[in-house]
């Protein structure tokens, strides 16, 4: 049985979606989430879900093991970024090289680094005047948006697209295929 574990920031309906798609799976599941906000809704949707969770601060991520021991003791397999917002530290990206991936809105290397997340990003690309947007999920590394790229799906832009119709959009591909890319990786 792989064990993945799922870092979120927010709402956590991606989430969610990941936890439900590997519910009655004999070779997958979600074991955790983890979220460095204890107000997020992602706890809420983890409860429901009967997931154990972990909620950490700035300090224990960045400055002390606890995060990393909390995987190990849980023998997590591979970690999931869902709309997680921070820099992921070395000693997690160093103890699970190519085990770490993140989703993110738009189609890089267009709209990505620091800051570049939810709604900025639609921003973003409405104002650019882009005639399409997706999602990419990639490998994880020490730099935001950086890792290479595994797989990217797009969708089309109107000029009478608002952010929050792009962000519709983007998320109906994360809701499609981020579970299935997840699936792909962890059965090859």
């Amino acid at each position: 049985m792989k064990k993945i574990a799922i870092f979120a920031s927010g709402s956590g309906s991606n989430a969610e979606n990941i936890a439900k798609y590997f519910a009655d799976n004999n070779k997958i599941k979600v074991d955790c989430i983890l979220t460095n906000k204890a107000e997020a809704y992602v706890l809420n949707r983890a409860k429901d879900l009967n997931i154990s969770t972990m909620v950490f601060n700035r300090t224990e991520f960045y400055e002390t093991n606890s995060v990393l021991n909390y995987l190990k003791e849980r023998s997590i397999d591979f970690i999931v970024l869902a709309g997680f917002l921070w820099l992921v530290p070395k000693n997690l990206t160093q103890n699970f090289s190519k085990k770490i991936i993140n989703i993110h809105p738009a189609l890089l290397p267009k709209y990505g680094g620091k800051g570049m997340y939810g709604m900025n990003v639609h921003r973003a690309v409405k104002e650019s005047g882009d005639k399409e947007s997706g999602i990419s999920i990639h490998w994880v590394n020490e730099r935001y948006d950086e890792g290479n790229i595994i797989f990217q799906a797009r969708c089309p832009i109107s000029a009478s697209d608002t952010p929050e119709a792009i962000a519709e959009k983007v998320h109906a591909l994360e809701y499609a295929h981020f579970p299935r890319i997840i699936e792909q990786i962890l059965l090859s």
